[in-house]
């Protein structure tokens, strides 16, 4: 065999594998506007389904037309201008990656098992005319194998629970996953962040929730996932407290508004 052919099938394997490679990363790049469009709209449905606003015969436009997004800084509770940071780009989740070492959490106060936390956070007015109906905030914490990302809505009061969507997770199907099962997500409703003493109280419990007055502060817990359950309760007492939206939910119950 001359020499040129013996390399033959080499140079057309790696022509081949050079045009392939090319093919995946321009149909990557190409669809990557549309895989953010679609980012964009399933966010969209989850805020709407912790709303308990959801409906599958209304585009999610029209249903999110009364909904106003904001800037907050957790810390102080008070709203950012639009001038400073849009809300339209602002991506919390990198500016959680980017905070691990300007914002470190200590390990006393990091029940959430978060490692850091960003400085600011969005929040999702539901509104009716100028009148606020509910908010909605985005929350997570670590469960059994994964980082647990949710909304939980409130009602006007900012304490009464209108409903939660999780809505990204890597917990056991079938077990810490019920934590994505909207027949449990229900369960939800009504049910109280903050007791009288304004401390965040809400969380799952072993079993079933109560009947009595404890009960409007506990949800029934995953069976067979009690790491995930009890991580499904520390997020909700940190996003819920101090470090968390409680100075902001501390200031629309005043009647501030941020």
């Amino acid at each position: 065999m001359a020499e040129g052919n013996r390399y033959k099938p080499f140079y057309s394997v790696l022509v081949l594998a050079f045009v392939c490679s090319a093919m995946v990363a321009g149909a990557a790049v190409g669809l990557r506007p549309l895989q953010e469009a679609n980012k964009r709209l399933d966010q969209k449905k989850n805020i709407l389904y912790a709303a308990d606003l959801y409906d599958s015969s209304k585009s999610v436009d029209e249903l999110f037309k009364n909904i106003e997004t904001k800037v907050v800084e957790l810390s102080t509770g008070n709203y950012i201008s639009e001038k400073d940071i849009s809300p339209a780009d602002y991506n919390q989740v990198k500016a959680a990656l980017n905070a691990r070492l300007s914002n470190p959490l200590a390990s006393g106060t990091d029940i959430a098992r978060l490692g850091r936390l960003e400085k600011y956070s969005l929040v999702y007015l539901v509104k009716d005319g100028n009148a606020i109906q509910q908010v909605v905030l985005p929350v997570r914490g670590k469960g059994l194998w994964s980082t647990m990302y949710a909304y939980i809505a409130l009602d006007k009061d900012f304490t009464t629970v209108r409903g939660i969507s999780f809505y990204e997770h890597g917990e056991t199907p079938g077990l810490g996953g019920e934590v994505e099962n909207r027949k449990w997500q229900r369960s939800w409703q009504g049910k109280k962040v903050y007791n009288p003493d304004e401390k965040p109280v809400l969380g799952l419990v072993k079993g079933k929730a109560t009947t009595g007055d404890n009960g409007q502060y506990q949800i029934d817990g995953l069976s067979g996932a009690t790491l995930t359950s009890n991580g499904v309760s520390k997020l909700l007492e940190f996003w819920f407290g101090d470090y968390g939206f409680k100075p902001y939910l501390e200031k629309m119950k005043g009647g501030l508004d941020g």
